[in-house]
């Protein structure tokens, strides 16, 4: 089974505003992605950077749906902790957000594929030549793995 990380904007994207085709198609492939991972052929690992960004969503029936979300996901132990916090530290150097940093040397420590739906976070993970783990927008890992 595939351990796949997916960053709070993916997680968020059904709350969007659905009238652009690509938030929409990109809201489809999230629950394709999700429903995948209730028939356990993906494992999706969560971390506490996804808890601590939920917890500062403004609002309050997006925060308590992606809260009661997030407790039917993996939150592996993290035996590593100083080692993504040195790699999150590398990576915020190297021009990523705090935030995407954390996500970002998680998903590298716990999962085979990283998707978010941030395009300037995706430039930079396909740029950066150093990176351990295959970034994806959501419809590009529903088409590489072909789910239906």
């Amino acid at each position: 089974m595939k351990n796949i990380y997916l960053d709070v904007c993916t997680y968020c994207r059904p709350f969007d505003n659905q009238d652009a085709l690509r938030i929409r198609l990109e809201t489809e492939a999230f629950y394709l992605i999700m429903q995948h991972i209730q028939k356990n052929r993906y494992q999706s690992i969560i971390s506490p950077v996804h808890v601590k960004e939920i917890e500062a969503i403004c609002a309050i029936e997006e925060r308590l749906m992606l809260t009661t979300q997030l407790k039917h996901l993996t939150q592996l132990p993290v035996n590593n902790l100083s080692e993504i916090r040195s790699r999150a530290d590398c990576l915020h150097q190297l021009g990523f957000g705090i935030a995407d940093a954390a996500h970002v040397a998680y998903a590298e420590n716990l999962a085979d594929v990283f998707i978010t739906c941030d395009d300037k976070l995706l430039k930079k993970c396909q740029k950066e030549t150093t990176l351990k783990i295959i970034a994806m927008n959501p419809l590009e890992f529903v088409l590489t793995e072909d789910l239906q």
